[in-house]
């Protein structure tokens, strides 16, 4: 996904985006209103982080504008203000969603990922299953048989990918765009190189492995 962050605090948006890289995203950054409003309108993007106190223009007339000229990306308020009233203004003006800071890194990840899910209009699941291979996509938790999986951010979103298409072969062309962003060379060995810690995480302490590479095609997760 690509990530438009409106933040004037360098420090807040650099932490922000932080969060969304090593979540797998791709991040561009505005520090005012004024130019966030351009940027917003000018590029494609999957999903939009505004804080709500900006200089030039701010949050809540950045998206007024930006609804109001036809603008459909989805958006996420960021704001100190959280009380009920403070959040109902921010989804008025056209936020999607409302995060009240300090709020926790994973919580951050996980809302831009729903943004991205409605914005690609999938259907609003919070689970996926994959024979006895369970992931919650609020939580973030995986499991096999019952016993909990753990995986890096990288890994949590190539494994949802695969448990997405389950039963459908997926290229590396596939998941360098949707898992990568493409960006990186399509020659390159990072997908055999997650793929393979991949499969000892989901595979190497059971019987039936899950996840198959389909020779001169690519990769397919058993449904």
């Amino acid at each position: 996904m690509r990530v438009l962050v409106i933040e004037d605090d360098a420090e807040m948006a650099n932490f922000i985006e932080k969060v969304l890289l090593e979540a797998g995203h791709s991040v561009d950054k505005a520090i005012d209103g004024e130019r966030g409003l351009e940027l917003a309108r000018s590029a494609d993007f999957d999903a939009l982080v505004v804080d709500r106190m900006l200089p030039a223009k701010d949050g809540l007339t950045l998206l007024k504008e930006y609804r109001e000229a036809g603008g459909t990306t989805p958006a996420l308020f960021l704001s100190a203000l959280g009380d009920v009233q403070n959040r109902v203004q921010g989804l008025k003006a056209g936020a999607d969603d409302y995060l009240s800071k300090p709020f926790a890194p994973s919580e951050l990840a996980a809302r831009v990922e729903a943004l991205g899910r409605r914005q690609a209009g999938e259907p609003q699941v919070t689970a996926l299953k994959a024979g006895d291979l369970e992931m919650n996509l609020l939580s973030r938790k995986v499991t096999r048989a019952g016993k909990k999986i753990d995986l890096q951010p990288r890994e949590f979103r190539l494994l949802e990918y695969l448990m997405r298409h389950a039963g459908q072969v997926v290229t590396r062309t596939m998941l360098l765009e949707k898992v990568w962003d493409y960006n990186f060379d399509p020659q390159t060995n990072v997908i055999d190189v997650h793929i393979s810690r991949l499969r000892a995480k989901i595979d190497k302490e059971f019987d039936e492995p899950l996840l198959h590479t389909v020779r001169g095609a690519g990769y397919r997760l058993q449904g």
